[in-house]
């Protein structure tokens, strides 16, 4: 035992020094907070991470999250020793170009052994509850180890994610809190106050052990009783930041800050000048990958009445149980809402691939950020409104280069009279702003069911908006509606104006395309269904072939349909665009009356167009 608590320090010392000398070489970044961890990553990948690195991306590897992810020069320092990256590949550390970026990301910018972007804290746990409890449906006994800083511990995300792992009693999961007890500034809240922590883990069903997190054999036997804990375990580690030399220990000053060189000669000095070549060969995974087949059977849409109204809300629910009958890898989560989002439909087919979130919309997405880890295809619904809680988790995931469906209920003014506090009138603007998304907005149960099939196979961060109010059914069985196009409604060689809608307000145009009719005015009526990509052909065909375009949103006039429409046509001349949004502040009452009230009902539209036309 002795000898390996020597192989650890030795190891420790050359994380040290390795983060040292990557940092200095960058010129920024963040060695002292690298440096305090490293006892306890020394003892992690030497003896209790089981993780194959010709395979980082086995469903049966354990899972390391740097939550802290400004300690990035250690994780690399650690995936050098365990020999998949160079010496001159760490070095290359911050530089334009390399994959050795400040903060971690997976590919296709970063590395593979990297399953999440991190950074932004107070995530790195709650996705870590997703991939914790993904293990646990596929009944694979590895293990989610997170490193979580001690600021951090802030942030109420985590706690989230504590109360979650508690409930589900997440076994597998290990927390190991780096409490080094200065944060960016100075001090952080709680500073040395282990017990604190560890009472706080306890008060959700974790079992806490504290520990010095810079004597190795303590660092060992709080692994070892982490293995053998029926419950998530969180290890409270008090260590020092820049531990292992004189200058940067527990002082402050030293946040985010590159040694100069000659600081770094000093620092390295005091270290022992380690050769920085130690190699350790990492466990294999506890068990071998099953073969998994997703597909189970052809997705079978369910088929409405052609005169019947049903809500888009509930023709989610309809797809989603269709859609778990064809494929094991579909899970579905939910805010505690799913007998309004009708995820409930699911969870009663599939209770074993469901997960009730409760009113904790950053852990929701952040659950599904975590189950894609483990190649799922995770649907996480709430109303729409709740998701810009979330928005951080929504970024972060698109950095993360995570597939994950959202789906937001109950949006806009004509969710009734429960008023603005639940109307999502941001949620267009905000998943069209983030990177690589696919924002879908259907209008009837028929481009539902099919929409909701195609964000299974969907690459990045898809989000569909759903409208509360039952509607008629627009399209018959056999309709396709692929990503980034439109439907045409109504159409004629004498159209003056175009109406372009989706959702509620498409059924006010189609009423107020048939009011206009009556008194000789002919206007073209687009389903903009796939709001991005947005359908730029039909646009551009109508734009040519009629006067004015005309968008009616059930949204704020910022960043929705009118946006997207605009953006067609990225600076070119463009014809004449006229934007009808909610624009005052709703409050409460009737559907009806709430749309005549914000200006976007078919009577609305009938003004707006007759003024143009």
């Amino acid at each position: 035992m002795a000898n390996s608590h020597d192989a650890w320090k030795a190891l420790a010392t050359q994380l040290r020094a390795d983060s040292i000398r990557c940092t200095t070489e960058a010129g920024s970044g963040h060695p002292t907070s690298s440096m305090s961890a490293a006892d306890l990553m020394a003892v992690l990948m030497s003896e209790y991470l089981h993780y194959d690195f010709t395979d980082p991306h086995s469903i049966a590897n354990d899972r390391l999250i740097f939550s802290k992810g400004h300690a990035a020069p250690l994780l690399y320092s650690m995936f050098k020793a365990a020999g998949v990256i160079t010496d001159e590949q760490l070095l290359s550390l911050r530089r334009l170009g390399s994959p050795i970026e400040g903060h971690p990301v997976p590919l296709p910018n970063g590395l593979p052994y990297v399953d999440l972007a991190t950074g932004s804290l107070g995530q790195g746990l709650p996705a870590a509850v997703g991939v914790a409890q993904s293990a646990k449906m596929d009944a694979l006994p590895l293990r989610v180890w997170v490193l979580l800083g001690d600021s951090e511990m802030a942030e109420g995300s985590n706690y989230e994610a504590f109360e979650l792992a508690g409930h589900y009693g997440l076994n597998n999961l290990v927390a190991i809190i780096d409490m080094n007890r200065l944060g960016q500034r100075g001090p952080t809240m709680l500073e040395w106050q282990s017990g604190v922590y560890a009472e706080r883990a306890r008060s959700f069903g974790w079992h806490a052990i504290e520990i010095d997190g810079l004597d190795v054999a303590q660092v060992n036997n709080a692994y070892a009783e982490a293995m053998k804990s029926d419950k998530p375990v969180c290890i409270v580690a008090k260590t020092q930041k820049g531990a292992g030399v004189s200058f940067l220990a527990d002082k402050e000053g030293w946040h985010g800050k590159a040694l100069p060189a000659a600081d770094a000669e000093k620092a390295l000095a005091e270290l022992g000048n380690p050769p920085c070549n130690i190699k350790v060969t990492v466990k294999k995974a506890r068990t071998e990958a099953p073969v998994v087949n997703a597909k189970l059977a052809t997705f079978q849409p369910p088929v409405y009445e052609p005169t019947s109204k049903v809500a888009t809300r509930e023709a989610y629910g309809d797809a989603l149980a269709k859609l778990g009958a064809a494929r094991a890898d579909v899970v579905v989560m939910d805010g505690e809402v799913s007998n309004s989002t009708f995820a409930e439909k699911f969870k009663k087919v599939f209770p074993d691939r469901f997960v009730e979130c409760y009113i904790a919309e950053q852990q929701l997405v952040s659950m599904a950020v975590g189950m894609q880890v483990r190649r799922k295809r995770p649907f996480a619904s709430t109303f729409a409104a709740f998701f810009s809680r979330a928005f951080d988790q929504i970024r972060m995931a698109a950095i993360s280069q995570a597939t994950i469906g959202l789906v937001g209920s109950h949006a806009g003014v004509s969710i009734g009279e429960d008023g603005p506090s639940q109307m999502a009138l941001e949620d267009l603007a905000m998943v069209r702003a983030v990177h690589g998304s696919t924002v879908l907005y259907p209008s009837c149960a028929t481009t539902t069911v099919h929409l909701t099939a195609q964000m299974a196979s969907q690459p990045g961060i898809t989000y569909m908006r759903t409208t509360r109010e039952k509607t008629p059914i627009l399209y018959g069985p056999d309709e396709s509606f692929p990503i980034g196009g439109s439907k045409t409604l109504r159409s004629s060689a004498n159209d003056k104006i175009t109406l372009i809608a989706a959702g509620i307000t498409l059924h006010e145009c189609l009423k107020a395309h048939d009011l206009l009719a009556a008194e000789g005015i002919a206007v073209r009526v687009i389903d903009l269904y796939s709001v991005k990509p947005v359908d730029t052909v039909a646009i551009r065909k109508a734009a040519l072939e009629t006067k004015a375009l005309v968008t009616v949103e059930d949204h704020w006039q910022q960043g929705g349909l009118g946006d997207a429409v605009l953006e067609v046509f990225n600076g070119e001349a463009h014809p004449t665009l006229m934007r009808i949004a909610v624009t005052a502040m709703p409050g409460s009452g009737k559907p009806d009356e709430l749309l005549e009230a914000a200006g976007i009902s078919a009577n609305a539209i009938v003004t707006k167009v007759k003024s143009i036309a």
